[in-house]
């Protein structure tokens, strides 16, 4: 990895330098004044830090056979937003400092990690990314390198993919998003099935996402199963799309589980009913009439529920 040197900036000289900066390379460019700056702030900070640590400030007389004191500095190449630039950090002769702003081995001071896995995350390769950096912040990232930083995220991904859930969930709304994704050169269309589950204390939480070609009810059958391999031993109500198979497939697993159609779905459907049989009915009457039937419907279900789950309670 080969950067440049940064030159030094003299801080009673600022106002000067300031006035020097003519273009944005100026300021935030590969030898910027930005970059100079928090290089000097960097390192200004932990000489502070070394003072502390040892009880006395550099040069002065109480360091004096005081048992420990500094040794010379330690170069090391740290990378930020403006990209990257030579950082010394003090030592002591012990070798007892540690450093609270840059640790030790720490090369990385930015949100560099945050932004190769966004890049990522939007389809971009390992090669686009390591050409992005590399014109913007001037950062020669190396292709493995890349591909540590996403390698990380995948273990936590994993670890949440599969987290115990809660015995019973009184709402859990299941639908699916379709995304155009960049998979090896082509762009295709794919499904992200997802389950917003409302737990008994009223918060939600996103049971899962899962990624499928396309949406199908006996994909959401394997979801089912895996809810309930995860803890989920029952479901009130499930609020669902008007997916063909989709109810059954809910109900193969958790048998007693109330369907609620979603009350957007109920509308759009109504709505084309009305226009083909050439109804002169307005939006709003529609969702009146959804409102009053679903309040009917969800008292009807909770009835069902409650004597399901608390028979003493009729």
């Amino acid at each position: 990895m080969t950067t440049d040197k940064i030159a030094p900036i003299d801080l009673d000289d600022l106002q000067a330098e300031i006035k020097n900066c003519k273009t944005m390379d100026d300021i935030t460019g590969k030898n910027g004044i930005l970059k100079r700056l928090l290089k000097n702030m960097v390192e200004n900070i932990l000489e502070a830090e070394m003072s502390e640590n040892l009880g006395y400030d550099k040069y002065a007389a109480e360091g004096k056979n005081s048992g420990n004191s500094r040794n010379g500095k330690t170069a090391k190449m740290v990378r930020n937003d403006f990209g990257e630039f030579p950082l010394e950090t003090p030592r002591d002769r012990k070798g007892e400092f540690e450093p609270a702003l840059v640790k030790k081995r720490q090369t990385d001071i930015s949100s560099f990690d945050e932004k190769i896995i966004s890049m990522y995350a939007k389809g971009m390769t390992v090669r686009d990314i390591q050409d992005h950096l590399n014109e913007m912040y001037g950062v020669d990232v190396s292709p493995t390198t890349v591909s540590t930083i996403t390698d990380k995220v995948m273990s936590l991904v994993t670890e949440w993919q599969s987290h115990p859930l809660h015995a019973l969930y009184p709402i859990v709304f299941f639908d699916a998003i379709h995304y155009k994704v960049r998979s090896e050169g082509k762009v295709l269309s794919k499904a992200a099935y997802t389950c917003l589950g409302v737990d008994i204390r009223g918060r939600k939480e996103i049971l899962g996402i899962w990624v499928g070609e396309n949406e199908g009810a006996h994909f959401w059958l394997a979801i089912c199963n895996e809810l309930k391999n995860r803890g989920v031993e029952d479901i009130l109500i499930a609020c669902v799309d008007g997916l063909k198979g989709f109810p059954d497939a809910i109900n193969t697993v958790f048998p007693k589980t109330e369907i609620q159609l979603c009350i957007v779905h109920m509308r759009c459907v109504s709505q084309e009913i009305a226009h083909c049989r050439s109804l002169f009915v307005s939006p709003k009457s529609l969702l009146n009439c959804r409102l009053i039937a679903n309040v009917l419907c969800l008292i009807t279900s909770l009835s069902a529920i409650m004597r399901r789950h608390s028979p003493l309670c009729f």
